[in-house]
């Protein structure tokens, strides 16, 4: 005859709860894709790089120009307050290049198959070399927009076209997309950052 007496667990054993945590698989953590991905970052990268061009003529419509007086030998000499356009030359690069990195951060964001660091690292190269570009390309076409076509007389008051004397302005554009892109990254919270929702 079978014996229906109830099992009795022996002392210090675990239950079926406590083995049932202590025994579950957790799921492997996904790795990073990298192979998938550098086609795509190539192309990525080049996309970006290519809007620089039309970052720089914004940025040529918008800069001001530094209005100077010839003097003697060629020399021109600024107007009062008019060698402030200098700096208002690199603040304005600076504000679009971080501006359209943010949009490129958030942009890139939006292809949610490929997130991950290769796409980041390369929509930061990106930046970069539309930040490259758009100054090349900003500064060639300010000095066709203020080009001196006749030899100026001593006295006369020219406009000087815009420039960039700084290359820290390259700066802006790659850390505008790097914190945009690290920030929704963040924000996300999940560990494949939401590629296989895709």
């Amino acid at each position: 005859m079978a014996d229906s007496s109830p099992v009795q667990a022996r002392p210090g054993a675990p239950g079926p709860e406590l083995s049932a945590v202590l025994f579950t698989r957790r799921p492997p953590r996904p790795r990073v894709v990298v192979k998938a991905d550098l086609l795509p970052a190539v192309s990525l990268l080049s996309l970006i790089g290519v809007l620089g061009i039309p970052l720089g003529w914004v940025w040529s419509l918008l800069a001001p120009p530094e209005r100077v007086r010839v003097f003697d030998g060629g020399q021109l000499i600024p107007l009062q307050l008019e060698s402030w356009h200098r700096f208002d030359d690199l603040a304005i690069y600076t504000l679009l290049g971080l501006g359209a990195g943010v949009v490129t951060g958030v942009a890139v964001w939006m292809l949610r198959e490929r997130r991950g660091p290769v796409i980041m690292i390369a929509a930061v190269l990106g930046g970069l070399l539309a930040a490259w570009l758009g100054v090349q390309m900003g500064v060639a076409f300010a000095n066709s927009a203020y080009a001196v076509t006749t030899t100026p007389n001593v006295g006369e008051v020219i406009e000087r076209a815009p420039r960039v004397e700084s290359m820290w302005v390259l700066v802006a554009q790659p850390l505008g997309t790097a914190l945009a892109y690290g920030l929704l990254a963040g924000w996300n919270g999940r560990d494949d950052l939401g590629r296989r929702l895709g």
